[in-house]
């Protein structure tokens, strides 16, 4: 089951993009572009995938090209969460060449960077294939880009956790250790927390998972480096009680074995911190 995702507003991403153009043309402008090309040039390039995968941000590049110069004519060949071939357009701009060069760079690390996760999550989706195990990512994102490697993870048919620490209650080993143990930071949390609040909490171990089906008060467990004997047991234990979370180790040479286990949802860091970028290329 792929999820539906809604594009997000231009507004809300304007300013990330119009941030990283500021960081390449700096105080002077494309020194190089307007040294070299004369005034009034026009061309029609092409963004192009130069190897196969899952397309997102040709709304960012579209919003970078467009910043530069709204004059320009660009048509969106592939629109973001489809796949790509190698050696297909995917966006075409025409217009001043100097202003398709100035913002030719912004627009593909963009591109190339969400195109990458896109194709990473939509990897381990496919994993998954015959269960109703959904796949998510988590807050291990780039600072700065995790509302646009969030959305990629969307393209990607995957799904997302929370978005920041305000969102929901999780509670870590850490806070485990800090608060004197699972049934004491529970209480807390109940005590504390709004009804409207969602509480999750993390077990490394089956007695850990006992302990907080004992003491209630939460939503959701996360089941964390356990290996796929502990995991199934841990879900039949879970089952009808709490929503079940895998994480830690979740490469995807084992989204298969740990979906089997019937786990409702993996998440994984991986989708955002060790996905490669897509080659992406401008062609005029």
């Amino acid at each position: 089951m792929t999820p539906s995702f809604a594009t997000l507003p231009d507004l809300i991403v304007e300013p990330l993009v119009r941030a990283a153009l500021l960081e390449d043309l700096g105080q002077s402008g494309d020194v190089t572009t307007r040294a070299v090309i004369p005034m009034g040039t026009t061309y029609e390039a092409s963004l192009n995938a130069r190897s196969e995968g899952v397309v997102s941000g040709m709304q960012i590049a579209r919003i970078a090209f467009h910043l530069v110069d709204p004059s320009l004519k660009i048509e969106t060949l592939v629109p973001d969460g489809r796949p790509c071939a190698q050696g297909q357009t995917l966006m075409t701009i025409e217009g001043s060449a100097a202003s398709i060069l100035s913002g030719e760079r912004v627009a593909l690390n963009f591109a190339g960077r969400l195109s990458g996760v896109a194709s990473l999550t939509a990897s381990f989706v496919a994993e998954t294939k015959g269960t109703e195990t959904r796949v998510t990512c988590t807050r291990k994102t780039t600072p700065g880009l995790r509302m646009v490697e969030k959305q990629a993870v969307l393209h990607g048919g995957g799904y997302n956790h929370r978005y920041g620490l305000s969102d929901a209650i999780l509670i870590k080993d850490n806070h485990i250790a800090a608060a004197g143990g699972v049934a004491a930071v529970l209480r807390a949390a109940k005590a504390n927390v709004s009804h409207m609040m969602k509480v999750e909490i993390e077990v490394d171990r089956l007695d850990q998972l006992q302990e907080a089906l004992d003491t209630g008060g939460a939503d959701v467990v996360l089941l964390d480096n356990m290996d796929t004997p502990t995991l199934t047991q841990a879900v039949a234990l879970a089952k009808g009680h709490l929503v079940t979370e895998a994480s830690g180790n979740m490469r995807r040479d084992r989204i298969a074995e740990v979906s089997a286990t019937g786990v409702d949802y993996i998440s994984s860091g991986a989708l955002t911190h060790s996905a490669q970028t897509l080659d992406l290329g401008l062609d005029f």
